[in-house]
């Protein structure tokens, strides 16, 4: 049998060999950073010295609390931050529907680019499209890079916009970090199994931890529990592992989207800037899941969307936020690609794209 391809990569990817060999040492400090005896601090020592690292690594000037992932992450942020009216985009992951549920959403045009919307005082609507300044201040969460089409956000004139009303933005960017330069934005959760890290790990970066209120306990009392030590250790040395694989991650997807048009595929926001592990795609007349199975028959792991919503049977938030209609919704699959995703890789997943197409235009 031939060897497995995954083309997964958005939904995990594999741990770095360096990775695993520094957790692999940071196993034998297994002591509590938080007790106070010699072998408490230097497990502390080692928590802060990977702290340091994370942040510039990064890039990141403010603080970092490390979390379980950036699910915890974006709980934190959504439930614990001090601030009014909250705003998610359409296109958010779930982890960020779940506790923002009540949260007002904002739309996207058809590039699945948000639209942020102002009421001025009188209550006309002006033609800045922004959304008014109160008190206390408004928190908007809106993600880096979408985990099912790639679209990136521009999180700049974003941010400049949400600081001009007086508000606070938060960005989930478990697709983005360690691949793409993080935004100059207020809050970022992120997730160490996206990037080459170990799952169990994340963290809320923040500008100002006096955003976000605390509850005691470790992470400068705004995380409670035992740090995960060699798993921080570990995120760490994923990060400095650089991003410059990416480019070939472009080409690789290039190629691809070439050969699924060729074959009668649509590509997904193809107008729009995405970044380049991602990639959605349309088969007319197959649905997503007969595609699924018949990719895991021939050995290609792919997905329909985000791992944590391909096993329900309802299409696409994420499409139909962009207009997409259900039936269309309904035939698109995600390849998304990491370090070790090769050419060979792609051009079986397009071989065995094709062979599919090709049987559904003679049936």
């Amino acid at each position: 049998m031939p060897e497995r391809i995954y083309l997964d990569h958005a939904a995990t990817t594999p741990l770095l060999p360096a990775a695993r060999e520094a957790m692999a040492e940071a196993l034998s400090r297994w002591h509590n950073p938080s007790s106070p005896h010699a072998e408490g601090r230097a497990a502390k020592a080692a928590l802060e010295e990977a702290r340091e690292r994370v942040a510039a690594a990064l890039g990141w000037s403010g603080k970092v609390v490390f979390t379980s992932g950036a699910s915890e992450a974006l709980q934190i942020a959504l439930q614990r931050t001090r601030a009014g009216a909250r705003y998610v985009s359409a296109v958010e992951h779930d982890a960020v529907f779940r506790p923002a549920s009540d949260a007002e959403r904002l739309p996207v045009d058809a590039k699945g680019i948000v639209l942020l919307r102002r009421q001025e005082p009188s209550g006309a609507d002006s033609e800045s499209g922004l959304l008014p300044a109160q008190e206390p201040r408004e928190l908007y969460a809106i993600q880096h890079a979408n985990n099912e089409t790639g679209v990136i956000q521009p999180l700049v004139p974003i941010a400049e916009t949400v600081r001009e009303q007086g508000g606070i933005l938060l960005a989930d960017c478990a697709q983005t970090a360690g691949k793409l330069p993080l935004p100059d934005v207020d809050m970022i959760a992120i997730s160490a199994h996206k990037f080459g890290g170990p799952p169990g790990v994340g963290a809320l970066l923040l500008r100002d931890l006096s955003t976000v209120d605390a509850v005691g306990g470790q992470e400068q009392g705004y995380r409670p529990g035992t740090e995960n030590l060699p798993g921080i250790i570990g995120m760490a040395v994923a990060l400095e592992a650089g991003r410059e694989w990416m480019k070939e991650a472009a080409a690789l997807r290039a190629r691809l989207e070439a050969a699924v048009e060729a074959s009668g595929g649509e590509v997904v926001a193809k107008e729009s800037e995405r970044i380049a592990t991602i990639g959605a795609y349309r088969m007319p007349g197959v649905a997503s899941n007969a595609q699924l199975i018949r990719f895991d028959v021939a050995g290609i792991a792919v997905s329909a969307g985000s791992a944590c919503s391909s096993g329900s049977l309802k299409a696409s938030h994420v499409l139909a936020a962009t207009g997409w209609p259900e039936e269309a919704a309904r035939e698109v699959v995600r390849v998304s690609f990491g370090r070790s995703t090769t050419a060979e890789e792609v051009d079986r997943f397009v071989e065995i794209w094709s062979q599919m197409a090709q049987r559904k235009r003679a049936a």
